[in-house]
């Protein structure tokens, strides 16, 4: 069960990454705001932060 909630919350991460990436590209070149893109990028950035913080304390506590 926790395998695959590992690879779910790394399918959420990447999703998020390339999602904004996109978003932003798209939303550029139509001179459109890219603050949706933003966003994405920054929550993924955050879910990768969260992760390895929790990583580390559970490392930390076996």
């Amino acid at each position: 069960m926790g395998l695959i909630l590992i690879f779910l919350y790394g399918f959420a991460i990447v999703a998020l990454f390339i999602g904004g990436i996109i978003t932003i590209i798209v939303k550029s070149s139509n001179n459109q705001p890219v603050k949706l893109g933003v966003q994405m990028l920054i929550a993924s950035i955050v879910l990768v932060v969260i992760g390895g913080g929790a990583c580390a304390v559970l490392l930390a506590n076996s």
